[in-house]
């Protein structure tokens, strides 16, 4: 009981504190929100399938900005503030401190990924999507998008070196994941480097609910996506032990 107390507070705290914060507005709905808008205003006489196209790249975008961009001033205002270092000498585990910190950018990131769904909507048909396997390819890009932000954080002291870090990571992301150019059209040598981001198999998932032209198997992806995260997550939980943040 005192466990999910902690993680209650823990989380309600980051949402009271961070949610707003000018870096997350910026990058994490702002510049989601405009590209959404760019593309699919840029494309009012597209057919079903051109919009549609366009959907699982814009909502892993979003999911990917949004989670990175609230663990880099969650975790970096908290560093600065030093009560990152009074979470981990209180009486609570670092899993649930983890999974605390992580939860409020979870929470953002599925939130924020359905606002391309409700843009597409005005202008398309939305019917025919495996809402079941899209909620949990979602979900899972989320988690894993949380988590490598997170570990970037950790590394970070201040607000906007986090955001210049995870920038190295995000932008070559846009284009390495197929969320708007196939993997199979990117050079033989950057495939290999396609198949290492977890958020290539999310968005696969997403082609195949949205558009039905995932070409990974539905299990193979959720397989992957599961063992990335538990990867990130314990590696996060080594990283924290590593540096102590002080």
């Amino acid at each position: 009981m005192n466990s999910w107390i902690a993680f209650w507070n823990i989380l309600k705290k980051d949402i009271r504190n961070y949610y707003l914060k000018p870096p997350n507005i910026s990058w994490g709905i702002i510049f989601p929100l405009s590209w959404t808008l760019m593309q699919l205003i840029g494309t009012p006489q597209a057919g079903l399938d051109s919009i549609r196209g366009l959907l699982p790249g814009l909502m892993g975008m979003s999911i990917l900005f949004g989670t990175t961009s609230m663990l880099a001033v969650t975790i970096t205002f908290e560093r600065r503030g030093r009560s990152f270092e009074r979470l981990l000498i209180a009486p609570i585990s670092m899993t649930t401190m983890v999974l605390a910190k992580i939860s409020g950018a979870i929470i953002f990131g599925v939130s924020i990924a359905f606002s391309p769904l409700l843009f597409a909507a005005f202008l398309t048909e939305l019917s025919g999507i495996n809402w079941g396997v899209a909620i949990i390819s979602i979900l899972l890009m989320a988690v894993t998008s949380t988590l490598l932000g997170f570990a970037i954080a950790v590394s970070s002291k201040e607000v906007f070196e986090a955001q210049t870090y995870s920038n190295f990571f995000r932008f070559p992301m846009l284009f390495l994941s197929g969320l708007f150019l196939p993997i199979e059209k990117l050079p033989v040598f950057l495939r290999p480097v396609s198949y290492c981001l977890p958020l290539t198999y999310g968005v696969d998932m997403l082609n195949g609910a949205i558009m039905h032209t995932g070409y990974m198997n539905v299990w193979l992806s959720l397989t992957v996506l599961i063992g990335f995260g538990v990867l990130l997550f314990y590696f996060c939980q080594w990283n924290i032990k590593r540096k102590w943040i002080l």
